[in-house]
């Protein structure tokens, strides 16, 4: 119950924050989801040692209770988002010649002609939209009558029309969510995206291992006295602050690519994790643990580069797919690595095995300017047929 309720409870807080800052700022887009994700490590570092003094004083159902109404401050927080307004654009008149005018529509009708069959496709739609707004306007009437005649059945009326309100809102949300994911224009369909996907089901279970495992290579190398002092966690967790907000900088500008930095990330974070074993001294591993904190720091990347795969229209549902993905992998990461333990009972194969799987991830990312290319030379292709 426990892990259902708070998945789901964290899902539903967690990708509409995300994805409300990306609709919010456009010129520091990497800088703000940065900025406004930076509380997870600061958690990462107050809870850990809050929870442990928590369950000493007052038992850990106690200590849950706490933490609970500690979490109903989101609600707050959520309850202080609003949706943007749309603005007026203002039209701009752009002064042609005839040739061009007559080029224009040759294009106009071809795109016509090519998107016929979406238009056809889309009437059922409109005649739904219309049938329910005629229902609509003939319980409006019959709501006026019964006002004439006395207002007996208004009450009545009044669910009906809010019901079927209802049910053509929920249609319309129902037929949007269903394209998305089923219909001809799915995320899907996107070959770059799913090439994205497949990297988010490697990468965030090794991500994990270092969490799992850093306390048993402590005890191992007989380093619990330094690691109480300061613990490993503690400091990815601490450096991983200034490196979301650093990596933001970084992206934001306009000389430096936002998909180079995201690559150079992953790629120096999964070297850390094969490198990690080799360490033997607290100072090694206190280096090796702040590379991984600074360069995980990417994660405040993933919905500016989501963002530009599939555009701001479907950042919701392309996130929460992204998410999706690094929550399978979070959960059949760490079984495997304890799995590899108990075969070859060291610690050390499980991080070069799960970094290896980390750069199967990554060659995905590499080969997606490749796709991107190639989607272009088709389009450019079609375009020049036409």
């Amino acid at each position: 119950s426990f892990i259902i309720f708070t998945g789901i409870g964290s899902g539903m807080v967690y990708l509409p924050a995300v994805v409300m800052v990306g609709q919010y700022f456009q010129k520091r887009r990497a800088l703000a989801q940065g900025l406004s994700t930076t509380g997870t490590g600061f958690g990462a570092f107050l809870m850990t040692a809050l929870l442990k003094y928590l369950c000493t004083e007052f038992g850990w159902r106690n200590a849950m209770f706490i933490q609970g109404a500690m979490s109903l401050n989101l609600c707050v927080c959520g309850a202080l988002m609003r949706p943007l307004s749309p603005k007026d654009i203002p039209e701009k008149y752009v002064v042609r010649s005839n040739s061009e005018d007559n080029q224009a529509k040759a294009l106009s009708r071809s795109a016509e002609t090519i998107k016929s069959n979406r238009v056809l496709s889309e009437e059922p739609e409109k005649k739904e939209e219309s049938t329910n707004e005629e229902v609509l306007d003939s319980v409006q009437h019959t709501e006026t009558g019964g006002k004439s005649r006395g207002g007996r059945n208004m009450y009545g009326l009044r669910i009906l029309k809010t019901v079927s309100q209802l049910m053509v809102t929920f249609r319309k949300g129902f037929a949007i969510w269903y394209s998305s994911y089923f219909g001809a224009a799915s995320l899907f369909t996107n070959r770059v995206f799913v090439a994205f996907i497949i990297w988010a089901l490697f990468a965030y279970s090794s991500f994990v291992i270092p969490f799992i495992h850093l306390p048993e290579i402590v005890k191992q190398y007989n380093l619990s006295s330094q690691n109480n002092i300061f613990p490993l966690t503690s400091i990815i967790a601490i450096v991983h602050i200034f490196g979301k907000v650093i990596l933001g900088i970084i992206s934001d500008l306009s000389c430096i690519s936002t998909w180079n930095v995201f690559l150079m990330a992953n790629f120096t974070l999964v070297t850390c994790i094969l490198t990690l074993p080799l360490m033997h001294t607290f100072i090694t591993l206190a280096v090796v643990c702040a590379l991984i904190g600074f360069s995980s720091g990417y994660f405040s990347l993933m919905p500016v580069v989501t963002e530009d795969l599939v555009g701001t229209k479907h950042l919701a549902n392309a996130y929460g797919i992204i998410i999706c993905a690094n929550g399978i992998s979070a959960l059949l990461g760490p079984p495997f690595a304890g799995w590899i333990y108990d075969i070859t009972q060291k610690y050390d194969f499980s991080f070069y095995i799960c970094g290896l799987l980390y750069m199967v991830g990554i060659i995905f990312l590499f080969i997606q300017p490749c796709i991107q290319k190639r989607q272009l030379r088709e389009k450019s292709t079609e375009e020049a047929q036409i």
